[in-house]
């Protein structure tokens, strides 16, 4: 699957190394308390998993899945296709997310989440595309500030495929052209 990559973007190491650095942050920032940390499936999985691993205090685990993409392009169209099972009234809140890049996504789960009533709600994405951002929205932890790239790998995918990689890599043009 490498092969199928034009370059590598963001190696295992690096991706490890600010994984930690994130973590620390979240764990100064909320020392001594209790975070609900939602997953954003499918995409954040494994940024979520090697995240969570790294968090020391007391963290509730929750999943949402919502729907965005179609190939390489945000449809615009957003979908809820997982829904939360937790309360998160009067609880901090932390969603996980893979890429933020239209900003859509990200602002159609604030909007969703701030009506249930938390006491805060912050975001942690492991990429940040700004170029793409159509809404006015700067995530409170992030990764990787990158281009406008179609990028794949560490629960990054094409067509559902390519996210077993351990690395962020751009695709070659050829395959998903």
């Amino acid at each position: 699957m490498l092969s199928d990559l034009a370059k590598i973007f963001i190696t295992e190491e690096a991706l490890q190394k600010r994984i930690k650095e994130l973590a620390g942050q979240i764990n100064r920032d909320y020392k001594g308390g209790e975070l609900v940390m939602i997953c954003v499936l499918r995409g954040a999985i494994m940024f979520y998993a090697d995240l969570l691993r790294n968090i020391d205090m007391k963290v509730v685990t929750a999943y949402i899945a919502v729907s965005s993409y179609a190939g390489t392009e945000s449809s615009g169209a957003i979908r809820l296709q997982y829904d939360l099972d937790e309360d998160i009234r009067g609880k901090d809140v932390l969603i996980v997310e893979d890429i933020i890049d239209s900003g859509g996504t990200i602002k159609y789960l604030l909007n969703s989440l701030m009506l249930r009533k938390p006491n805060s709600v912050k975001t942690c994405c492991l990429l940040d595309k700004p170029a793409r951002r159509k809404t006015d929205y700067t995530p409170d932890y992030t990764g990787f500030v990158i281009e406008d790239e179609f990028v794949v790998g560490y629960g990054l995918d094409y067509n559902e495929k390519y996210r077993n990689l351990n690395v962020v890599g751009v695709l070659k043009k050829e395959i998903y052209a």
